[in-house]
Formats: C-alpha cells, sequence, structure tokens
C-alpha cells in the first residue's frame, strides 16, 4: 500500500527533482489525488521535513480569505491558512516560525528563519524585497509544485513587483491598514498594496522552463511534481516583463487564470 512507503516515495520524488537537502525549499501543494493515491498528510509532511532538515523547509500560509479589508488582524499562531491542507497541517503542527504578512504569510522550519521570515510584515507590498519570495531567490534556493500548477507559484508576483508594480499592484491609496500580531502577542502596524485580480497567464513560464531544461517532473503514484531552481524562474519572469510589461497577461486563446 502506498501509506506504508509513502514517506519514502516523497524522499525519491524530491531526488529526482534534484531538490539539495541543503537549500531552502518552497513548496507549494494540492493535497487531493495524493490523497486519492493513498498518500497521508502526515508522513508526506515527515519526509519533507526529514529531507530539508539540513537546510529550510517554507511553505505558504496564506490568509486572505480570513485576513482582509473587513477583518484587518492577523496572528501568527491563530489564523489559518488557506493554501490547503499540508499547509494548514504544517502550520499548525511543524513549523517554527510563520512571517507576519497579514495576507501573503509563509511558515518555515529549519536554517536562517529570520533572514526568510523575520522582515515580510516590513515591505508595503505582499512580494517586496524582504519578503521569502526575494530572499528565496538571492539564497539560489527552490521550489516544488506538488500537484499543482504553475498559476499556484507566487514567486511570479515578485517578479511584476520588481518590474512594473503599478501594473499589477492597487496604489498607495488603495493601501490597507493591517494589525499583525506575533506568537509573543506584540502588534505590528502593516500597511499593504495589494494585487489586481487579472487574467494572468503563469503557465508559459513552465513550458519554459521545460523547453530550457530547468524543470525537473515526477510522478509520484498520480500526481505530477515539478521542481526547479527560483532563480531560473524569476529570470525568465523580468526578463519578459522587461521586454512587455503586459507579459504576464493572458491573451486571446490563452490559458489564464483570475487572480
Amino acid at each position: 500500500m502506498v501509506a506504508h512507503n509513502g514517506k519514502q516515495k516523497i524522499w525519491a520524488m524530491l531526488e529526482a527533482c534534484r531538490i539539495r537537502p541543503n537549500s531552502c525549499l518552497l513548496v507549494h501543494s494540492a493535497f487531493r489525488r495524493f490523497s486519492r493515491a493513498g498518500f497521508a498528510v502526515d508522513d508526506v509532511l515527515e519526509a519533507l521535513t526529514d529531507y530539508m532538515s539540513a537546510g529550510t523547509l517554507l511553505l505558504p500560509t496564506m490568509s486572505w480569505r480570513y485576513t482582509n479589508q473587513k477583518n484587518p488582524f492577523f496572528h501568527e499562531i491563530s489564523t489559518p491558512s488557506n493554501t490547503g491542507i499540508l499547509s494548514e497541517g504544517f502550520r499548525q503542527n511543524l513549523a517554527e516560525r510563520r512571517s507576519l504578512h497579514p495576507t501573503h504569510s509563509v511558515a518555515g522550519i529549519g536554517r536562517d528563519l529570520d533572514y526568510f521570515l523575520g522582515e515580510h510584515h516590513l515591505d508595503r507590498t505582499p512580494c517586496g524585497a524582504r519578503s521569502p519570495f526575494k530572499r528565496l531567490i538571492d539564497a539560489d534556493g527552490q521550489i516544488l509544485m506538488m500537484g499543482i500548477g504553475m498559476d499556484c507559484c507566487t514567486l511570479l508576483h515578485q517578479a511584476e513587483e520588481e518590474v512594473a508594480i503599478d501594473v499589477y499592484l492597487k496604489g498607495e491609496s488603495e493601501a490597507v491598514e493591517y494589525t499583525s500580531t506575533d506568537r509573543n502577542n506584540v502588534d505590528h502596524k502593516v500597511t499593504v498594496r495589494h494585487h489586481y485580480l487579472m487574467k494572468r497567464n503563469y503557465w508559459q513560464y513552465q513550458d519554459r522552463l521545460h523547453y530550457g531544461g530547468q524543470l525537473r517532473s515526477v510522478r509520484c503514484g498520480a500526481p505530477i511534481c515539478n521542481g526547479f531552481d527560483a532563480r531560473d524562474l524569476s529570470a525568465l519572469a523580468i526578463e519578459s516583463l522587461r521586454a512587455d510589461k503586459f507579459a504576464v497577461l493572458g491573451c486571446d486563446g490563452d490559458r489564464y487564470r483570475m487572480m
């Protein structure tokens, strides 16, 4: 049965995706297909944390469904995430720290958590220079998409913010003020410019990584996992946006997602 050797299968998938155990890994996930294939959440999380025990493991714990303009309060410990059962299990049971960004937080375990997570709330945008997403690039980290498409890869927002912030983010006059409370119950005032809801075609970058030999795709039972270096994706996105600031937007006939 898969449940019996699920951890070994996840470990083998990580190796096949050439994930470096001593690096920083950001994992995006959708667990439904893993569950149907017999994988257990606890086994998958244990495999991920064991594999990355010499490095840093990050999972997104975004909470924009719970923390928003109508409810501008975030707590590092008690605010749930809306990024899936794997991220929520990690947040509740394994994470040693969670960034204090009220809508786009990231949780982590391992080395250098202060560097990756400690200043996220100081940026006025979700994916700014002090966010885990930018620091993942700077640290030569990696990304793993587990059973989920490139449309869920938050790192691409970082490229939007770096190259064409006024195209993709609302202006300062529409910024929202939040109160983020850390695990010691200290309040932090956070002001955030939010992304516009737009037709974004992020799948194009999965194709470009594939054609460039920079994407490692591995079937883990039924689900497909894609691993790649954060710098490779960032470079492709920034190059395309510098050539055309509307490059990430879907055109007629493109596959896109409103986000």
